[in-house]
């Protein structure tokens, strides 16, 4: 299969939008006018905005119709955006200041002239995408540090921390949340990187190393806004990997994580389970220890695994609970047609309808070999970028975020809109009061259909397996 590549800006451009019979303001017209991006594999259009007025109408048609109402609110948004792993953060650091600069205004930027990533992950230690496996308190064999007097962030000096620094300098809003792959080996029943679960006799310890962690990035002037306890607790084969039941995490959070946090005055959200749609009975179960759950904000889940339907279960049972969409990979090479309309069906649309405050794809930036990784970690990643050296290639994920991220923005609200056959979409009031809607045409054939708002009408059309962003 032929690697996709794929370019920002392309230079033929095909309408997906039925222009306006009429003129602004006249024959039916209403004056309010929308914008739109779009994103066609089928034309080779690639998150490119219509160049033509887009108007909504006092008349109807009998096509299929999208209703938009704003006087039903749902959660807030915190943002849409990647994981920076450390071979993420390798790879940019590799890149000459002045393209590097530039790529990061292009994700970042919130003023419009990007594509507006407003959340990110970022690995507590080294993740399976790392260029080696480490934490901050790493010590021979046979020896411990029930005080923490060895940690240290230092692994992170040389690319993660400058790059997290820059990007900050261009969104000082952006939020981040922090996730750990293990603890330090020491403290491990199997004293090993793979598998393994964290010994009872550390978890004060443990809890520790978070509080020292949130301090020493506020240190260097990066808030973390969250954590997870364990990402993917019920995966103990990844290299690094840690295995947390859900009765470890409510005792650990109880007893030790959340009065840590407490004493400490560290506000940072505690967000528990980081893992599959089909294990919901893990932060249920967790969620259901009152002890624990007076300090937990929220859960966290991945899709590998089961539907995004069933986070709405989760919901349902503490409401008063956020709940958050913190990884999906695309595998390599990528598949732009395949990949946008899975994406952007489950994870933009779905996950956000299912009550997600946030959605993360997997790493910011893989190399053409899907580098760095460790020895055993994912060896198929594809990066929302591939970079080498200076050398930029924007993939599925990118295209997908930016349907979302560059419109939708942190404090945006999802309101209601009606699920329509084989048009998937989601809709939101930002802070400005402006509506965003996005739809993905899940068929292959160009289907026609209506946005309906405050009783006008405004008359669209997608190309089959394309998406669509409208803002007015």
């Amino acid at each position: 299969m032929k690697r996709l590549i794929v370019l920002l800006f392309p230079i033929l451009f095909v309408s997906c939008n039925r222009p306006p019979e009429n003129g602004p303001g006249k024959n039916g017209g209403t004056g309010i006018m929308a914008e739109g991006w779009i994103t066609s594999p089928q034309k080779g259009i690639l998150f490119t905005k219509h160049p033509g007025e887009l108007e909504f109408m006092t008349s109807a048609n009998t096509d299929p119709t999208i209703v938009v109402d704003t006087t039903q609110r749902y959660q807030e948004i915190d943002g849409f955006g990647n994981c920076l792993t450390g071979g993420s953060a390798i790879l940019l650091n590799n890149m000459s200041q002045p393209e590097r600069t530039r790529l990061l205004r292009e994700l970042f930027s919130s003023d419009g002239s990007g594509i507006g990533i407003s959340y990110l992950r970022i690995t507590i230690g080294a993740s399976d995408l790392s260029d080696r496996v480490f934490t901050y308190c790493d010590l021979p064999p046979g020896e411990t540090d029930p005080q923490m007097e060895h940690f240290s962030i230092e692994p992170e000096r040389a690319d993660l921390i400058p790059v997290l620094k820059e990007i900050l300098a261009i969104n000082p809003s952006l939020k981040i949340l922090g996730s750990p792959w293990t603890a330090p080996l020491w403290m491990k029943t199997n004293n090993a990187s793979v598998g393994g679960s964290l010994k009872h006799e550390w978890f004060e310890a443990y809890a520790n190393y978070f509080v020292k962690y949130i301090q020493a990035m506020k240190a260097e002037g990066i808030d973390i806004d969250a954590i997870t306890v364990q990402n993917e607790p019920l995966h103990g084969g990844n290299n690094p990997s840690m295995v947390m039941s859900a009765a470890d995490q409510a005792l650990f959070i109880r007893q030790n994580l959340g009065p840590a946090f407490a004493t400490a005055g560290i506000e940072t959200k505690i967000i528990i389970y980081d893992h599959n749609a089909d294990r919901t009975d893990y932060p249920l179960a967790v969620l259901n220890d009152a002890g624990a759950r007076q300090y937990i904000d929220g859960s966290a889940f991945h899709l590998y695994g089961g539907s995004i339907d069933a986070l709405t279960a989760v919901h349902d049972a503490f409401p008063e609970k956020n709940l958050y969409f913190t990884e999906q990979w695309v595998g390599g090479p990528g598949n732009l047609a395949e990949d946008l309309k899975w994406h952007v069906e489950n994870l933009i649309v779905g996950a956000t309808r299912n009550w997600c405050r946030n959605v993360i794809e997997w790493n910011l930036a893989s190399d053409p070999s899907y580098d760095p990784h460790t020895e055993g970690g994912c060896d198929r990643c594809l990066g929302t970028v591939t970079l080498s050296g200076n050398n930029v290639t924007r993939n599925p994920a990118y295209y997908i975020l930016a349907h979302a991220a560059r419109h939708v923005r942190p404090g945006s609200v999802r309101v209601s809109t009606n699920a329509l056959g084989n048009l998937p979409n989601v809709a939101f009031q930002t802070p400005s009061g402006s509506k965003v809607l996005i739809v993905v045409n899940t068929t292959p054939d160009k289907r026609s259909f209506n946005v309906k708002f405050r009783g006008n009408t405004l008359p669209l059309s997608l190309d089959g397996g394309a998406v669509g962003t409208w803002i007015w």
